[in-house]
């Protein structure tokens, strides 16, 4: 059972109490990511993420990690597309405190330039470091191909440049639009009392401003032709990415689509796995992947292959794709998939931290959290034949983004232009 409650100022809360747990997992949600920015302060939620560690208003730097390690607990956070989570798991008994220090990181952070100064230079090497990781380098060439000139194809931590010429009133500016009661889901699940928790939450948050919630560029994909684009770089392995237009957060096909990757390549019993690795060998590292945002997304085939073998896997890889539009799925594959993603589901939730990020995310979406069960039903609905189906609408070659890293040479680039009919 979840509580959700809206405090005055627009705040959201929900909450689940977890029986037979000696833990709190907390987490402040800001709807605030990658896609608000605009160019010239391109990675400033990442910043500010990094920022809020640094000394709060009420806490030292120091303080902050003492007093929620010194108890056992485990503080991070992270910044995506459309938001920014600060987290925390602890013993029960040291909630209080716990979301005093977080909340007050979140809410009141110094954000002083000398601070600010110091940590661009961690973020610049940070960047570097993704940079020269080509498994993570791939993921920010195909989302500058598929959103070119769009913040979501922009990265998430910005460029150097961008980074080294942010000032401390572009993080305020930022911090002060955003940061705001009703952009903000708090989640807590475990060993809760809601009594206690409503009161320590309204204590520190009830004077925050209730503000109009920040809009962003629409992130609408138009394609009629396959493309592609190659960072050319001396590698032991290429890695590619085959992206296609996804579903947004609240279309209704989404847990088919789901369904779809899940069989083609989310486990080691999927089509690509078996087809690409353990039948012939093109790949160590194979899979599917799918993302729902506000109001797009993304459907993509990662692999990391041997150089020799970057076409034939590539060419095997959209063989497998047609071959689900043409033909479909089989029972085993589809029940197997469905008891796949419900068992994983299962799994999480049994964890304070991923079932408060789970339902933290949901309001954060849909205002609402859907039950387990609701969900249960959801999949229950879909037919094997709505796998097909929604292969169809999702698998379309002119919409074809292949993004590789590696030492591609001329002959490959040729023959992959052949497969991608360009």
């Amino acid at each position: 059972m979840y509580d959700k409650e809206i405090l005055k100022n627009g705040l959201r809360l929900v909450t689940h109490h977890m029986g037979q747990r000696n833990s709190i997992a907390l987490g402040i949600l800001i709807g605030a990511g990658g896609r608000y920015e605009n160019t010239k302060i391109k990675g400033v939620a990442h910043f500010i993420e990094h920022m809020a560690f640094k000394g709060s208003q009420k806490y030292a730097c120091e303080e902050i990690k003492e007093k929620i390690e010194g108890v056992g607990g485990s503080l991070n956070a992270f910044t995506s597309e459309e938001q920014t989570c600060f987290y925390a798991k602890i013993p029960s008994k040291h909630f209080e405190q716990t979301f005093d220090i977080l909340a007050d990181i979140v809410f009141f952070p110094k954000l002083t330039t000398k601070d600010a100064n110091k940590e661009k230079a961690v973020i610049a090497e940070e960047i570097k470091m993704y940079a020269d990781q080509p498994q993570h380098h791939v993921y920010d060439v195909l989302e500058k191909l598929m959103w070119e000139d769009h913040p979501l194809g922009q990265g998430l931590a910005g460029t150097v440049e961008s980074v080294m010429g942010m000032s401390r009133q572009d993080l305020l500016k930022f911090h002060q639009e955003h940061y705001t009661a009703s952009n903000t889901v708090i989640g807590i699940a475990g060993e809760v009392d809601n009594t206690k928790i409503m009161r320590t939450i309204k204590q520190k948050l009830a004077g925050l401003d209730k503000k109009e919630i920040p809009g962003f560029v629409p992130g609408h994909l138009e394609q009629s032709h396959s493309r592609y684009k190659i960072a050319h770089k001396k590698t032991e392995q290429m890695h590619l990415i085959l992206g296609l237009p996804g579903l947004h957060e609240e279309h209704k096909d989404r847990y088919k689509l789901s369904l779809l990757t899940t069989i083609l390549g989310g486990n080691m019993s999927s089509r690509l796995f078996n087809e690409v690795r353990e039948k012939r060998g093109l790949a160590y590292s194979i899979g599917c992947s799918v993302k729902f945002l506000h109001d797009t997304g993304l459907f993509a085939v990662r692999a990391g292959v041997d150089n020799r073998k970057l076409v034939q896997a590539f060419d095997l890889i959209v063989k497998e794709l047609n071959k689900v539009k043409k033909y479909g799925v089989t029972e085993d594959e589809f029940t197997r998939a469905k008891d796949y993603l419900v068992g994983q589901l299962l799994l999480s939730l049994e964890d304070t931290m991923d079932h408060m990020l789970w339902m933290a995310e949901w309001v954060m979406q849909h205002n609402k959290v859907k039950t387990v069960k609701e969900v249960l039903d959801d999949f229950a609905k879909i037919k094997r034949q709505d796998i097909q189906a929604i292969a169809q609408e999702i698998i379309d070659e002119n919409k074809f983004n292949l993004a590789i890293v590696g030492p591609v040479n001329k002959e490959q680039e040729s023959e992959l232009k052949g497969i991608l009919q360009i």
